[in-house]
């Protein structure tokens, strides 16, 4: 334990490091609850989603909230030694769902990512297999393409996370200056790439946009009213890549909210969508 009677904070090794991952305990009622397994945006730590750990365990869920490789409890922090980037990302959700599989043997099991986190999700389904979830929750994920922005935005967003990579390129890691948080330059890279061209980079030598296309387990993809990172248009792009895939497209809204919303204070405001995402995984097919 931490000290923090919310949750046991336990870790798990990968490539010389390892992942912080946040334990919930199981929710009042029947035993064998869905597990909703929680992936932060770039830069955001886990703790940061307790309020909606508190709402989706209030909603009758088990969760799991991991860091991502380099953020909060998860170590080393990035330096210019470390090159990881999305392959990486995507792998270390299946290190995180492999030492869990005592908890998970039986149970539905859902990822829900944030942003980065949801890329994340999506990116380890394409390359490692489907098997790994029943479901798959994207909150305000986009690919951040700057022909999607509404007006003039996108020609703002272009310059802006093309400076961003060129300075991670030259300092060899993204210090967070604004933005992020301290970033792998890899990471940064990836991300940026999307920005730039609207896909997903090759990874491994895989081409991910045909393997993100042959993803089959089911997505519930909400995007939300406000957000300056990822709007709407932003996950309609994503969603179009899911040629296989049933995707239930949702915006969460103010009014559904009753609170205001943007890229991260949904999360405060989210006991509503905290009961979507128990319906969703309640209409799943049982594992």
């Amino acid at each position: 334990m931490n000290g923090d009677p919310e949750y046991a904070q336990e870790f798990v090794d990968v490539d010389g490091g390892r992942l912080g991952v946040q334990v919930y305990p199981e929710p009042d009622g029947p035993p064998g609850a869905p597990v909703v397994v929680i992936w932060p945006a770039m830069g955001v730590r886990a703790r940061y989603y307790r309020p909606f750990a508190a709402a989706l365990r209030a909603a009758g869920l088990a969760v799991v909230v991991a860091d991502l490789r380099g953020t909060g409890a998860s170590g080393p922090p990035p330096s210019r030694a470390d090159r990881h980037g999305y392959t990486e990302l995507a792998g270390d959700i299946g290190a995180v769902l492999a030492a869990l599989k005592p908890r998970l043997d039986g149970r539905t099991r859902l990822l829900l990512g944030h942003s980065l986190g949801g890329q994340a999700a999506l990116l380890h389904l394409a390359l490692h297999g489907s098997d790994a979830a029943d479901g798959l929750v994207l909150v305000a994920v986009g690919i951040p393409y700057w022909r999607s922005y509404p007006g003039r935005r996108g020609l703002g967003v272009l310059p802006y996370t093309q400076g961003i990579a060129a300075t991670a390129a030259v300092l060899g890691v993204w210090p967070g200056w604004g933005f992020g948080g301290r970033q792998a330059r890899g990471v940064i890279r990836d991300w940026a790439y999307t920005a730039r061209t609207g896909r997903f980079p090759k990874l491994d030598g895989t081409d991910t946009e045909a393997a993100v296309r042959a993803v089959r387990t089911p997505v519930l993809a909400v995007s939300m009213d406000d957000d300056q990172y990822t709007p709407h248009a932003t996950m309609d792009h994503l969603c179009a890549k899911l040629a296989a895939a049933p995707v239930t497209r949702e915006r969460y809204t103010v009014e559904q909210a009753g609170a205001p919303l943007d890229h991260f204070t949904w999360v405060r405001a989210g006991t509503p969508l905290a009961r979507r995402v128990a319906r969703f995984a309640g209409d799943l097919p049982p594992r």
